[in-house]
């Protein structure tokens, strides 16, 4: 499956720590293998249909949804902030 990275999400990501963007890569290798993999806990986004939530860390996540044959990176960051606004 393709990913596509969101113009938000790429901001986001270039405001991380260097030790936090090295975490969300590896996660990202994973997602690219297998959505479903273990470790990321993917799960629907409360309160808002089709974006679905990663995880990072405990206190990083990520957002992304799909689009016909693409898996499109929302939104990445600190957990509350992130999932406030998907």
């Amino acid at each position: 499956m393709k990913i596509v990275f969101s113009s938000r999400f790429v901001k986001e990501y270039r405001n991380l720590s260097k030790s936090i963007q090295i975490l969300t890569d590896k996660q990202l290798r994973f997602l690219a293998i297998d959505f479903r993999h273990p470790s990321l806990r993917v799960k629907k986004v409360q309160g808002v249909d089709a974006i679905f939530e990663g995880r990072v860390t405990r206190s990083y996540r990520f957002t992304f949804h799909f689009e016909e044959d693409a898996l499109v990176l929302r939104r990445v960051g600190e957990h509350d902030k992130t999932l406030k606004n998907p």
